[in-house]
Parts: C-alpha cells; sequence; structure tokens
C-alpha cells in the first residue's frame, strides 16, 4: 500500500463555538490548530474561514492571512475550500483559489444537505475547474454522491480534469450517500484506476469510515468540521487528537503515514506547479 496521508478538516461552515469551545475561528488559532496537526502527522489541512464574529467566509484576506502563518511554521500542503457555505455566491466561494494554494475541494454536482441544497450547477463547476487551472492548483473532487463521480468523468473528457484525478468520497451527510462500506465500495468501482482518493464519515460514521480508508489503500480525512465527538457525548479537544488516533491505528495495521513532501509525489502535486 502507499502511505497513508492524512488530510485535517479544522473549521469547516457548519460547526459553531456553541457546540464546541475547541473549534479555532481567527487566522492565527487556524494556523495554530495547523501546526498541532502537522506536528501529529497531517500532511494536508482543509481550510474553510471564519469572521470576526464567527460566520463562515471566503474572505481571500483571511485565507491569504492564515495561509502566511501555516506556511511560516510547517510545509502542510493547504487546500482550500471552494465549497464555502450554503449561500454563498460563486465569485464568494473561488476567492481563495486565486491564492494560488496547493489544492482546492471542488464539488462536481448539486445535492441536498439537510434541509437545503448544496447547488453546484456544471457550468459554474467548469468555471471552478478552469480557474484552478489557471492557477495551477489540483482540484480534489469533492463526491457526496455518485453522479458526481461520472460528472467528474465528463469533465475529463472535456479537457478541464487532468488525470490522475484526486477524489473525496464524504459519506454522511444527509440527503447524501450513506456512510457504508457497500456504498464506499461501490464508488470506488466507478473511479478511475490510476486515481487516488480519500474518505470522510460524517459525525459518527468518521472513525469507521476512516479505518475503511486505511485498509482498503485509500487516504483519510479527520477533524472538527467532519465531527465534534471523540466518543459518543465527549467532545473532541480539538483536531490534533483525531489525527494522532489515526496516527496509532494506521501503524497497528503496518501502515506508514505519509510526510507532507511524500504526499505530495502520491498526489502528483508537481504536475500542477507549472
Amino acid at each position: 500500500m502507499e502511505k497513508l496521508i492524512i488530510t485535517a478538516a479544522l473549521v469547516g461552515a457548519e460547526v459553531t463555538r456553541q457546540q464546541t469551545p475547541f473549534l479555532p475561528y481567527s487566522p492565527r488559532e487556524i494556523a495554530a490548530e495547523a501546526k498541532r496537526v502537522w506536528d501529529a502527522g497531517a500532511s494536508i489541512v482543509h481550510l474553510h474561514m471564519r469572521d470576526a464574529s464567527g460566520n463562515p467566509s471566503s474572505d481571500k484576506t483571511l485565507f491569504a492571512e492564515t495561509i502566511s502563518y501555516i506556511r511560516s511554521e510547517t510545509d502542510l500542503i493547504i487546500q482550500v475550500s471552494t465549497g464555502g457555505a450554503l449561500g454563498m455566491t460563486a465569485s464568494q466561494r473561488i476567492q481563495p483559489v486565486t491564492l494560488a494554494p496547493e489544492m482546492a475541494s471542488v464539488s462536481t454536482g448539486s445535492v441536498n444537505f439537510g434541509k437545503d441544497v448544496f447547488s453546484n450547477p456544471l457550468p459554474m463547476v467548469r468555471e471552478f475547474v478552469r480557474i484552478c487551472n489557471r492557477h495551477h492548483v489540483k482540484p480534489e473532487i469533492e463526491v457526496f454522491d455518485s453522479s458526481m463521480v461520472e460528472n467528474a468523468l465528463l469533465l475529463t473528457q472535456e479537457g478541464l480534469l487532468r488525470p490522475p484525478l484526486h477524489f473525496n468520497f464524504v459519506l454522511g451527510v444527509p440527503g447524501g450517500m450513506a456512510a457504508t462500506a457497500r456504498n464506499l465500495l461501490f464508488l470506488l468501482q466507478l473511479i478511475p484506476q490510476a486515481s487516488t482518493w480519500t474518505i470522510s464519515g460524517i459525525g459518527r460514521h468518521q472513525l469507521t469510515m476512516n479505518a475503511l480508508g486505511i485498509l482498503l489503500a485509500g487516504h483519510v480525512r479527520t477533524g472538527l468540521e467532519d465531527n465534534i465527538f471523540w466518543r459518543k457525548g465527549e467532545l473532541a479537544k480539538g483536531n490534533a487528537p483525531f489525527v494522532e488516533r489515526l496516527v496509532q491505528l494506521a501503524g497497528s495495521l503496518d501502515r506508514p503515514v505519509a510526510a507532507p513532501h511524500e504526499a505530495r509525489e502520491i498526489l502528483k502535486l508537481d504536475d500542477f506547479a507549472s
């Protein structure tokens, strides 16, 4: 198996300090959390931003400040979100990509998201991918439903997405695909053979899906964006404990963890650098 890439999704757009006091808000808090997960064994940080009141924000200046802090202390791969938050415009959501991080999440279709709809019409997705290409940013294809894999394959045929593709299967969102082993195995049958993939389990499914990802030679995402509980009824004290647990689990299964420079090689990020 390849070495295991651990992504830490530090903040997200939905979780609040009312739900957990361990959620970072400011650029310095987020950067400090990034340093902690890097020390714990993560190779990638998936970034959302919050404004001074804790509201979701895609303000380019907040991303720039946070990324600068992270890069001054770590060699983490920076992955920005183009999902933003429900209700944001396309122009707001794409702002952080213009900072030329190494990666950006791009959802390739729309999906019910609890009581709302996470809207990603194909014309907008195509433009997001074009902007990623313009700034030499590798898209991570966010998959909440199998149709999003099919859309990614279409964009590949159109020459917009460049193989090898990297997918993140986000399972367990109410309205999207359930977090089951059967659904993960089904999705793996759909993607091109040379692809890499990560699994994200939402809420109580996080650890189970991460364990499957380790066993099936994939990669894993963890963090407070996806789950705030260490175990039922007990809040996780930040993002680093989640990463530490996965490093221990991978070690017990003889799956070495990738350092950031090794993750860059696995994901072929140099192919997007020029």
